[in-house]
């Protein structure tokens, strides 16, 4: 058999294998990809996956809505709902983010051991000012996360966001619509992602999913998990 043709077959073998993957954990969502699963199954179907095993997530120093530097570590003992987006987004960010807000009122009790993190995938606009504005309009409890740019993007790496400009009249972005007064939108994955206290990928919840959804499988996650440490 000719070497080449093999050397090629294997190479086709190894990207669909890599892509079957980055499906499996919700990495390969853009927004137009509405229809996705609403939550990731892991091993066995269950709803999580072993904490430490998908590499999504990881440490980050950014600035919250309040000016504050913050890291990681700010977080830990909480279990995380991440999302990541930007203020002129015209439909997906704020939909996501009230059913984000609505989850929160379900978890009654349950909210205080988690943390709502909005990450800006756009922060030449999206200023701590700009954030506390934004969040303030949904949930007082969702903080809003900016930085550099250097910053941001280093946070959307570790899990595994891929984001881009897009003029704000193309057609390939984010929502579909238009923002007639900026001249380019952001296009990036609609992920809400449910990280454990210590910070690793358990699950994540794609665009639509509903907040009844949310609430119960995060309440899930704390049942499973635990909820957060005692102070010393």
């Amino acid at each position: 058999m000719n070497r080449a043709f093999v050397a090629k077959v294997l190479l086709a073998l190894a990207i669909a294998a890599a892509t079957a993957f980055a499906v499996a954990i919700g990495a390969t969502y853009f927004l137009r990809d509405r229809e996705s699963p609403a939550v990731a199954a892991g091993p066995d179907d269950q709803t999580f996956v072993e904490p430490g095993t998908v590499p999504i997530g990881g440490s980050f120093t950014l600035v919250d809505h309040t000016g504050k530097t913050v890291t990681d570590e700010d977080f830990r003992g909480k279990f995380l709902l991440v999302f990541f987006g930007f203020t002129h987004c015209p439909d997906i960010c704020p939909t996501t983010l009230a059913e984000m807000a609505r989850a929160i009122e379900l978890l009654g009790n349950a909210v205080d051991d988690v943390a709502f993190l909005f990450v800006s995938l756009d922060p030449e606009r999206d200023t701590p000012e700009v954030m506390a504005e934004y969040v303030k309009a949904f949930d007082p409890r969702i903080t809003g996360l900016t930085g550099s740019p250097e910053q941001v993007d280093a946070m959307a790496k570790t899990y595994r966001i891929a984001y881009e400009k897009v003029p704000a009249g193309d057609q390939g972005n984010s929502g579909g619509g238009t923002a007639p007064n900026d001249d380019y939108l952001i296009s990036h994955q609609a992920n809400t992602y449910l990280m454990s206290r210590e910070g690793e990928y358990l699950t994540h919840y794609s665009y639509g999913t509903a907040p009844e959804e949310m609430a119960k499988t995060t309440r899930e996650a704390i049942s499973t998990f635990g909820g957060a440490k005692e102070e010393n």
